[in-house]
């Protein structure tokens, strides 16, 4: 028994030891063997702010975990080096892989070296075709205003979720976008969509693997969230596959039809008919999961950030509709034939014919708008990447190979020392200089990525974003549900946790 006694007091007095030698410490306390996976598993609803509040301490914080160490940073010159200077030592590695597999495959956003070379070159050069720049703007511009006759339906008389039926737009979107196929999500009735609903709890399950140590033997046994995310999975693979069917079945009924298809899809099946890039349909299917996580999540949280950013501040709301009232009238005194008396309807449509690329273009205050809000509320709020080597950063922080570094555009976003001493204060002007936009460096607003990882989708989702909320901002006023509760989700893409809840009235 004094054995026993003696073993116990030398525990808790080499703890007491261990937890004094942090005193003063600038990051998450730390414990024997389990690092810092107590506190962070504690504070995992609020993650971004948990990291938020060191990161004000230290530009650099370091988190031990049980099986690895993840170095957070939000320094432009250490971002810099990850992303760009030192790139090839920085990859998404096999950490990251093996958490996001089961969801992205070998898509884009989840390998390395030559497979993401190949990938990158590939949908680069889709990126950059005027077929599909106008293709998408057609039809952003056709499901924006399908989300407006909902609202129009609504209007002064029920509470609607703003975040489910921007992720309805986005998904129909980028559906008819990337696979040419038409889902119908966005319709009054609000019927159910399994492969969003499944798509939408797999992003929340693998999000979890990257601080659940005990993720691989849940899946070992087919337990717990595991054992939904297979469900999911199905679910998810079941819809892809069908979409990929259908698409080549197409393809081949019209193969003497010598009109290309301007869908993504479509141009990926063609390009796997060359032997040479060995794409298979799980290839194909990869490359449709990796396109709606970027097309569909990333672009309907913004502006559901941003309608709720516009709504709050009364001064915002007023200049961007003057900006839009301005467009209207500059092209209807132009155009010199519009009737003095016409509805709602034909206005709203009127105007959503005047948004073209070039014309959303002019509109340099709603850019600001939805910049500010992404500087704030970054669709992908912390990205992870491996570390191949050991290495010093910038700032002098010393990682070691088989760590993560992970940069933190939530964070970095609300840094004094980036931003100045109204970083945390929503002001799209700190974009406009004499009325036009600038941009600033990618290394310190990454909400883009920066280097050779940099968004290739940029351009798009600037032009859907743009083409909905100007059409909304014109033609809607929108209110908070009083009593909501606005915070996020956590999740890899910055949700919220409870939706938007507002009404909706018309303008005029």
């Amino acid at each position: 028994m004094e054995i026993v006694v003696a073993c116990i007091c030398m525990v808790v007095a080499w703890l007491f030891m261990y937890r004094l030698k942090q005193r003063g410490s600038k990051g998450p306390k730390t414990w024997p063997f389990l690092g810092a996976a107590i506190e962070q598993l504690m504070n995992y609803e609020e993650m971004h702010d948990w990291l938020l509040k060191y990161l004000k301490q230290s530009r650099t914080v370091v988190v031990p975990m049980p099986f690895t160490t993840y170095t957070y940073i939000a320094n432009p010159a250490d971002v810099e080096h990850v992303l760009k200077n030192n790139f090839s030592n920085y990859p998404k590695g096999e950490v990251y892989h093996s958490y996001m597999e089961v969801l992205l495959g070998d898509g884009i956003f989840n390998v390395d070296g030559e497979q993401w070379k190949k990938q990158r070159k590939t949908a680069s050069f889709e990126f950059a075709s005027k077929n599909l720049r106008d293709f998408s703007t057609v039809v952003f511009r056709e499901y924006s205003l399908k989300l407006c006759s909902i609202l129009s339906l609504a209007s002064n008389t029920q509470q609607l979720d703003m975040q489910e039926l921007l992720m309805r737009m986005t998904l129909d979107s980028i559906c008819k976008v990337g696979f040419g196929v038409e889902i119908g999500t966005l319709a009054p009735d609000f019927p159910e969509n399994q492969f969003a609903k499944a798509f939408d709890s797999a992003n929340v399950t693998v999000t979890l693997r990257f601080i659940d140590p005990m993720w691989k033997l849940k899946k070992f046994f087919n337990v717990g969230s595991e054992a939904v995310l297979d469900q999911d999975i199905k679910i998810i693979d079941d819809f892809t596959y069908s979409v990929i069917k259908r698409r080549k079945a197409e393809i081949q009924h019209n193969r003497d039809d010598h009109k290309m298809k301007h869908d993504i899809l479509s141009r990926f099946i063609e390009l796997s008919k060359d032997p040479d890039n060995n794409m298979t349909d799980k290839s194909l299917r990869d490359v449709v999961l990796n396109f709606v996580i970027a097309g569909r999540d990333t672009t309907a949280t913004t502006l559901t950030w941003a309608i709720y950013m516009i709504m709050i501040h009364e001064e915002v709301a007023e200049k961007l509709y003057s900006e839009l009232k301005k467009l209207e009238e500059d092209e209807e005194e132009e155009m010199n034939n519009k009737e003095d008396q016409e509805s709602f309807d034909q206005r709203l449509m009127q105007f959503a014919g005047l948004l073209s690329y070039d014309s959303l273009g002019k509109l340099y205050y709603l850019h600001a708008v939805i910049t500010e809000t992404l500087r704030l509320y970054p669709a992908v709020p912390q990205d992870p990447k491996g570390i191949c080597e050991d290495d010093v950063l910038p700032a002098g922080t010393k990682v070691k190979a088989g760590g993560m570094v992970t940069y933190v555009p939530y964070s970095m976003g609300r840094m004094e020392y980036n931003w100045g001493p109204d970083a945390a204060c929503f002001k799209p002007e700190r974009w406009l200089k004499d009325g036009s936009f600038q941009n600033a460096s990618p290394f310190k607003f990454t909400a883009f990525q920066a280097g050779p990882r940099i968004c290739l989708g940029k351009d798009s989702a600037y032009l859907q974003m743009k083409m909905a909320l100007a059409i909304l901002c014109r033609f809607y006023e929108f209110k908070l549900v009083p009593g909501h509760p606005v915070k996020y989700r956590m999740m890899t893409i910055l949700s919220m946790a409870n939706g938007l809840k507002l009404t909706v009235s018309k303008r005029t």
